[in-house]
């Protein structure tokens, strides 16, 4: 017994000493840098693989328009936001934000910016009474989009049932549709839209 002893007290003063001469990196924090190209899908929700590649295809979609490919100049489009019919959380603005950014780099659409237009508006009245007229800013000249984009996410899901199985399967369908709607006439030009399913199988046991 008392040996028994002896050779536990043994290893576990080995093991004490082994954490405080390694600075106790066994138990410090470790950051890393990932890559967002591969990073491994942990479950069936939708994530930022999916705000990367899903605006992707719709900003080829929307430049695939007619009435923004063959336009003699680059149309002036407005966000109106996408709504988020889904049971997870999702950043919508990052999903707008990510699709403008590609549509601009592209050079065949321009966007008025409507979220800050109190902004602009405030910017302008200090510039009538502050700034030098020739370099004013001056009211009533900002120009009008032609097109409004709006959008939703739409989500269907489905689990396994009752059965006797050593896993659960889940599925998730996405679906994003966005809308270009002329703002003369109200029509909506396009409805361009990209799917998604993901499927994942989790153990009912283990660790």
């Amino acid at each position: 017994m008392n040996r028994a002893m002896s050779t536990a007290t043994i290893a576990a003063i080995l093991l004490v000493a082994i954490v405080l001469t390694s600075g106790c990196a066994g138990v410090r924090q470790s950051v890393s840098v990932g890559d967002p190209d591969n990073r491994k899908l942990m479950n069936a929700k939708y994530d930022v693989t999916d705000l990367r590649s899903m605006t992707d295809e719709l900003r080829d979609q929307v430049l695939e328009i007619s009435q923004i490919a063959k336009a003699p100049k680059p149309p002036i489009l407005v966000i109106l936001g996408v709504d988020n019919n889904t049971t997870v959380h999702m950043d919508t603005k990052a999903l707008t934000d990510a699709l403008r950014g590609k549509l601009l780099r592209s050079g065949k659409v321009q966007f008025v910016n409507a979220a800050r237009r109190n902004s602009l508006l405030k910017e302008q009245d200090y510039h009538k009474k502050h700034v030098s007229a020739d370099s004013q800013a001056a009211a009533g000249k900002q120009l009008g989009a032609k097109y409004m984009l709006t959008g939703s996410m739409a989500e269907l899901k489905s689990v396994s049932g009752r059965q006797i199985r050593i896993s659960k399967k889940e599925e998730r369908y996405y679906q994003l549709t966005i809308e270009i709607t002329d703002l003369q006439t109200g029509l909506i030009i396009a409805a361009p839209e990209v799917t998604r399913i993901r499927k994942v199988s989790k153990p009912l046991i283990g660790w």
